[in-house]
């Protein structure tokens, strides 16, 4: 804003003078409100940074928290399966040895009693043979 003042007797003319210093007052203060606005645009805009830069930290800090907490489930149920993989293998074996010891005392009672069937077979056929030769000597008495 460049002004060029008109001469009188006395220099510039007063009211000309007054004028421009008027204008570049009233610019000078129009800028300093607008520096004033920006500043506090500025401030405002830092602040709201600051609130999503700490939104996000937490967020950064919630998320590791929940991958912390997922690798430690996993572990626990990694854990847990391995235990219940090994309590069913020991309940297998015991259900097997329980099976396997069965079978053997039923094929040792099944055994014992082939013998007694054999014993009773051969006292049944002693029986039936005195009683045939009882018959025969009956016979030969009358």
């Amino acid at each position: 804003m460049v002004n060029k003042f008109s001469t009188s007797i006395q220099g510039y003319k007063k009211e000309e003078v007054n004028e421009f210093v008027k204008e570049v007052t009233k610019e000078y203060e129009s800028m300093l409100n607008k520096l004033k606005k920006s500043c506090e645009i500025v401030n405002n805009l830092k602040d709201e940074l600051k609130h999503y830069k700490d939104i996000e930290a937490t967020l950064n800090r919630a998320i590791l928290v929940a991958e912390e907490s997922t690798s430690n489930i996993k572990k626990a149920a990694y854990d847990e399966s391995k235990v219940i993989l090994e309590d069913a293998k020991r309940n297998a074996t015991k259900v097997i040895n329980n099976a396997l010891t069965k079978a053997e005392r039923i094929e040792s009672e099944a055994e014992s009693l082939r013998r007694k069937v054999a014993v009773y077979k051969r006292k049944f056929r002693n029986l039936v043979e005195e009683q045939l030769d009882e018959m025969e000597n009956f016979d030969d008495r009358f």
